[in-house]
């Protein structure tokens, strides 16, 4: 039934493309082979892996980084030959970072016939999509949602590429304590999301254990977000050396303009969520000059898989370099890969019995990525590897390790 599902879509979604493309709600297939693509709908012959997250508003950075990272994988492993021998369709839907929207292109991805969930991006829209992958027990790998939230959700079936938030903010007070960069620490997070509050509470937590001094933590909130201000004096005040910023970059810029019209010059720290700061637009990105976030990816990584992602991702976006999400997109699709290739998984096998079968495979596979070598899993989904940092250099990303 779910091959004969498949090709009556297939037909249908053809159809629609010969006629043009809008925004009408139906899912757009974005598989880089077209002859390939639509003959392997048609013959109901391919692993279909849908993702969700934001190419368009204020969060695109982070979601158009990763559909063209995982775009980049999908394209070798199917010049490769595929998973298990069969091609892989690819399609990639637009939320805005908005967990209704999220929700609804998760639908229109089920209506598309998807067999596998690489998403969502951020988030607060992964964890309302997870309790829907966990009703179908679809298998889902989201590249960069953090919150463990998004794990609790679900019922086993998601697994995680990027640090939990509470691992992101465990790992950043030691890597500060352990490199020296600073004793005297003041935080700004948004108390109204649970990326920031989460990294926010277990960085202070483990803050003592390092020899850290949290002199000022100052909140905002969604409906606060312009004007920090208030925060910088106080934390300016208290004799901070270090800020550390636990959020995401649109609202990291202004700090970093506001902190400047003050004169206030500590160092900076941030976690994944400042990646994409550089390609702000209109920001004037010599404020960013030395501000340090904890990463698993340099682009500047001389080894051989950096510097072939990097090259490929600048022939696929006309020269943009990619970032940490880019490189987490890259790595969940080899992720997945891995999976189904432990489990012997098939595309003419239901939704339900490919996502028994990979997350039954995530606890036994080891993957050898661009942001982490050797990373496992967890039967929560958390995923085991090094963190890293980078520090922003002339207008770039420069491994500090």
């Amino acid at each position: 039934m779910k091959k004969l599902l498949s090709t009556l879509l297939a037909v249908s979604m053809v159809a629609t493309l010969l006629v043009g493309c809008g925004n009408s709600g139906a899912a757009e297939s974005t598989g880089t082979d077209a002859a390939t693509t639509e003959a392997g709908s048609a013959s109901g012959e391919t692993f279909k892996i849908g993702g969700i997250g934001p190419v368009t508003g204020g969060a695109a950075v982070y979601g158009l980084a990763v559909k063209n990272g995982a775009q980049i994988a999908i394209d070798e492993i199917n010049e490769a030959g595929g998973i298990n021998g069969y091609q892989i369709e690819y399609n990639f839907q637009d939320d805005e970072c908005d967990a209704e929207k999220s929700v609804n292109a998760y639908n229109a991805l089920k209506d598309w016939d998807m067999d596998i969930l690489m998403g969502t991006v951020t988030s607060g829209c992964c964890v309302a999509v997870t309790p829907k992958t966990a009703e179908d027990n679809m298998f889902q790998v989201t590249p960069s949602g953090s919150s463990v939230d998004i794990l609790s959700a679900g019922n086993g079936n998601v697994f995680q590429v990027c640090f939990t938030d509470p691992n992101q903010g465990i790992a950043s007070a030691q890597y500060i304590g352990q490199k020296k960069l600073a004793t005297k620490i003041g935080i700004i997070y948004d108390s109204s999301d649970v990326y920031s509050t989460g990294i926010y509470e277990k960085f202070t937590a483990e803050a003592p254990n390092q020899g850290l001094e949290i002199v000022a933590a100052e909140a905002f909130t969604a409906d606060n977000k312009t004007d920090f201000t208030t925060q910088l004096q106080k934390i300016k005040d208290a004799g901070a050396e270090l800020v550390f910023l636990p959020f995401y970059y649109t609202e990291a810029t202004l700090v970093l303009q506001q902190a400047s019209t003050m004169g206030f010059a500590p160092k900076f720290f941030g976690c994944d969520g400042l990646d994409g700061i550089l390609s702000v637009e209109n920001f004037d990105t010599s404020l960013a000059e030395g501000v340090i976030l904890l990463t698993p990816f340099a682009a500047d990584s001389s080894d051989d898989a950096t510097v072939s992602f990097v090259k490929k991702y600048g022939e696929l976006t006309g020269g943009e370099t990619p970032n940490q999400f880019a490189a987490d997109a890259y790595d969940a699709i080899y992720t997945i890969k891995a999976a189904l290739e432990s489990a012997n998984a098939t595309p003419d096998m239901e939704v339900s019995a490919i996502c028994d079968a990979a997350k039954a495979a995530m606890t036994t596979i080891s993957v050898d990525g661009l942001t982490g070598q050797g990373m496992t899993w967890a039967e929560t989904g958390e995923v085991n590897k090094a963190p890293k940092a980078v520090v922003i250099t002339d207008g770039a990303y420069k491994s500090m390790d």
